[in-house]
């Protein structure tokens, strides 16, 4: 029985008691009145059982009125009680016309999270259309009618989207704890004009070979990503959780047609303890002292403009992160921490070891240190137009030891700001200056210069300084569109790398300046499915071939999930 239906049976039954109650009442007054007998006519007229009687047919009166009321209830909740059931009808014609629609509301009884039936959800929409369909005209009762099926397609439509929401936070896991699944399938298509070191994740531009056709074409889908995000119960405070993401940008299979085989690769992992104000990260994660990135799905295998000023890197570390809030809209963060003291060379080999076995992990400059590296970093933010104005100040720092008692010191400052300028159109960037930051993709990859065989205990290591940044301009014209603009370089120095005659180095030294920018548009018509196109160009310089150019033009779909 709905709502309604009980409310107008429960006035019927408070109505029936009370007729029975003052029927009760008309007869011990009726047998009072005979009681009372006058002791002269004179004094019959002026009897207190007149006043009684009088009582007593007011009673009748009133237990009439109450009957016709009861009655008129009776036939009001028969009425009611039909009309329900036409609705009732009618809900299921507008069910069966919407397809699936039943399945998904029988899942919906046994996925609801407050356990509510789908019988109940249906009788309230049946109510609220009976309430609001008076049948006095017959033109006006089919339109509202129609108003009241549509209506009731959109409560389906809400419920549908609340049982979508249901399975897709679904994940069975081992323990009793949630977890979350998500990720982003992306197929980029991919056309070059000119040499570059990757076809699908350009970052440098090389000189034409003989020979060579001058450009490429080629798509890929091993940029795509999943991810995993568990919540976890809360310990001394603070809440738990833990995040792994991965990608297919591993490298290639030595197999027929393997750079359509991307390899699994690791990208990060983190596990969190985060109280009010403080939060504790553990595992391998992005710079915190360098967090931000340009906007691009053409690049996400690596950060935008990686070798072009972008400082970046996936390390584990260990840090500490304390917000001071000012007020509701203004808050001052600190971070620091310890990080593994990568120094970008690739994995070798261990002594007596085939060349380019790197199954077993060997000790770089950065752990022949014997000390990790710290990172720091002061971020003041403020909300300015809806968008949060950000300006972060940070410094790194690690200890490189290349045998033979020749250490560097390996270090960097920067500065990063986001700038909303109004609500549709933001500034962002980086600048920093740093010396023998190769693990961080600064001066195009290379920490130190050798002057002859880095083996010898006579050649003499150099670090190289550098110094770089990007700017990024950002437009949303619509909800669904998206607009970027960015411009990067990183130049290592000029005296660094002319220092030796015959220098060295686990990378080519000869490369002295890199540039890159690139415009995109990005197109969502929906949350989950993404449209992107981006032009990029890339410029080059070397000590030895002067400047070299290349254009990259990238075309992507993406469905998140």
């Amino acid at each position: 029985m709905s709502t309604s239906e009980s409310a107008k049976f429960n006035q019927w039954r408070w109505g029936l008691l009370i007729c029975v109650f003052l029927w009760a009442a008309s007869g011990v007054a009726q047998e009072s009145a005979t009681r009372v007998k006058p002791a002269s006519p004179a004094a019959s007229s002026e009897s207190p059982a007149e006043p009684l009687n009088d009582s007593v047919r007011d009673l009748r009166e009133q237990l009439r009125q109450l009957q016709a009321a009861v009655a008129e209830m009776r036939s009001d909740w028969q009425s009611a009680r039909e009309e329900t059931s036409e609705l009732r009808r009618e809900l299921n014609e507008v069910r069966a016309g919407t397809g699936a629609g039943d399945a998904v509301l029988r899942d919906a009884m046994v996925q609801s999270s407050n356990g509510s039936s789908l019988k109940t959800q249906q009788n309230g929409a049946a109510e609220n259309l009976a309430e609001q369909n008076p049948p006095d005209d017959r033109t006006q009762d089919d339109r509202k009618k129609n108003e009241h099926a549509a209506s009731v397609e959109e409560e389906y439509q809400l419920l549908s989207g609340k049982v979508d929401d249901q399975y897709q936070t679904k994940v069975e896991s081992a323990s009793k704890y949630r977890v979350r699944l998500s990720g982003i399938v992306l197929m980029n298509l991919v056309s070059n004009q000119g040499v570059v070191d990757s076809i699908d994740i350009p970052t440098l531009a090389y000189a034409r070979p003989a020979g060579d056709s001058g450009g490429s074409f080629g798509a890929t889908l091993r940029q795509s990503e999943i991810g995993f995000e568990t919540f976890g119960p809360s310990v001394a405070g603070a809440k738990t959780s833990a995040d792994l993401q991965l990608d297919l940008a591993g490298g290639f299979p030595a197999i027929p047609n393997g750079i359509n085989s991307g390899i699994v690769r690791l990208r990060t992992a983190t596990m969190r303890m985060d109280w009010t104000n403080t939060s504790v990260v553990v595992g391998q994660d992005a710079l915190f002292f360098s967090p931000n990135s340009p906007t691009s799905f053409a690049s996400l295998a690596i950060p935008a403009l990686t070798n072009a000023g972008n400082l970046w890197s996936w390390v584990p570390q260990i840090r500490v992160e304390h917000k001071i809030a000012f007020s509701e809209d203004s808050s001052l963060l600190f971070q620091g921490g310890i990080l593994d003291p990568v120094t970008g060379e690739t994995p070798g080999a261990p002594p007596g070891a085939p060349a380019g076995d790197s199954y077993y992990r060997q000790a770089g400059p950065g752990e022949e240190s014997r000390q990790p590296a710290y990172g720091t970093r002061i971020a003041w933010t403020r909300n300015v137009f809806g968008q949060p104005l950000r300006l972060g100040v940070g410094g790194y720092y690690n200890r490189q030891d290349y045998g033979f008692n020749r250490n560097v010191d390996g270090w960097a400052g920067m500065t990063d700001i986001e700038l909303p300028l109004n609500r549709q159109l933001s500034l962002s960037g980086k600048i920093y200056r740093g010396r023998a930051v190769g693990g961080l993709y600064g001066a195009l990859g290379q920490s130190v210069l050798f002057s002859g065989d880095p083996t010898m205990a006579t050649t003499q290591v150099r670090a190289l300084n550098s110094i770089g940044g990007w700017a990024q301009l950002k437009y949303w014209p619509a909800n669904k569109w998206e607009f970027n603009a960015a411009f990067g370089m990183d130049n290592p120095y000029a005296s660094d790398l002319t220092y030796f005659p015959y220098v060295q180095s686990y990378g080519d030294p000869s490369l002295a300046k890199n540039q890159a920018g690139f415009v995109n548009f990005i197109y969502r018509p929906r949350s989950d499915i993404l449209f992107s196109a981006e032009y990029r160009r890339l410029k080059t310089y070397s000590l030895t071939e002067g400047a070299n150019g290349a254009g990259h033009l990238n075309l992507m779909m993406g469905v998140l999930f």
